[in-house]
This record gives structure tokens, sequence and C-alpha cells, in this order.
């Protein structure tokens, strides 16, 4: 990401973001609960750290990263208070290559919605380096269902982009297999109701 791009995610982190619900999104709880991770999990945007210390509850071995350094030291800090063995780095989601690292479950809440067409791209290309044959994607985005277009958070400069499901199949595609996508609900803490989302699961191949 640029460092216009990171500076701004961790601007949100000066005050509660619209995504930090302080608690992980209900549609990937309901993953976890149904013990569809497998393997050493990587939770990419992983903000203050609720999904991957979810995970890291049930016993798997897990790596959060997240471009914002406020949202890794507060997650950090999380980990300490409930004693329990995430590690979590600052780190460029487009260049996932650079921690050395393979891992068999990849999880995306609520980051893939704010890449423009490059840069989806290029995130293909980044979880395709950290992703061996096998691997499993979920990834849950705002859709476009009712309302197409851009979203921007109402205080910083970080535009969500409402996602089509052609997008997202378009995105994976060769070295890709999409198991399922499927229409659900995106939670913030602005909206009781939250917004129409998409979550996807897909294959390594």
């Amino acid at each position: 990401m640029s460092a216009s791009q990171v500076e701004s995610f961790d601007a949100h982190y000066a005050g509660t973001p619209l995504w930090d619900l302080g608690r992980p999104q209900a549609a990937m709880r309901e993953l976890a609960e149904a013990g569809a991770f497998r393997g050493r999990v990587l939770d990419v945007g992983c903000g203050t750290g609720e999904l991957a210390l979810l995970v890291a509850a049930s016993g798997l071995p897990t790596v959060g990263v997240d471009a914002a350094p406020t949202a890794i030291r507060a997650a950090r800090r999380k980990a300490d208070e409930r004693g329990l063995r995430v590690r979590f780095e600052v780190g460029d989601a487009l260049d996932l290559g650079a921690l050395g690292e393979q891992f068999d479950t990849v999880l995306d809440s609520c980051l893939f919605h704010a890449f423009d067409e490059t840069d989806r791209i290029r995130y293909a290309a980044s979880l395709a380096g950290v992703m061996p044959s096998g691997a499993r994607l979920f990834l849950l985005c705002i859709g476009d269902r009712h309302q197409p277009g851009p979203v921007r958070a109402p205080h910083a400069g970080i535009r969500a982009r409402r996602v089509s499901a052609e997008v997202i199949r378009d995105t994976f595609t060769t070295g890709w297999r999409i198991d399922s996508l499927e229409s659900t609900t995106v939670e913030n803490t602005r909206d009781s109701e939250g917004a129409p989302g998409w979550l996807a699961t897909v294959t390594r191949v």
C-alpha cells in the first residue's frame, strides 16, 4: 500500500473505525464456530485483532497482519490481556510474500472492498504467494446488491467500494476455485442493520 493509504487507515484508530466492532463480524464468527478454519491461519487486515484472537482461542496457530501500526499495537495488548498466543505484524496485504510463510487458511474480513481494480489484481497475487494448493480463503466484503458505487467512511479518506459478485469472480480466476459466494450482512458501528455483503470461499488450486 502507499504511504498515504497506510496513514488513512492508521488515522481511523485515533477514534473507533466503522469496522472495529469490538468483536468479529458475525459471518466470520459463524464460520469459526462451524469449524471451517484449519491449519495455520492468516488474518489479513486484522485491525485490532478480534477475529485472529477468536481463531487462536480455538487452538489454531494464527498470524494477524495489518498496515496500521496503531491497530497492531491494540491487537498485541488484547492478546497479552487474554493470554493468547497470536503473532501480530505490521505488514502490507499487497506484499504478503514478505512474511516468508505459507498458510492453510486465510481470512479477509472487510479488507477486499478497500482496493481498486489494480490493487485487487496485486492482492490476489499476494495471496497466491502465501497459499499452497488446497489452502482456502474466506472473504467478507461490502456488496453492491442495493446501491452500486463507492461508499466513504465519514471521518477519513478511505474509499470502500461496493463489490459485485462479478468482481470477485474476475479477481479469483486462474489458480483459484470459488467454492461458494453467498449474500450476507457486513456489520459496522454506525448502522445497526449493517450493509449488504458477500461471503466468498475460495480455494487455491
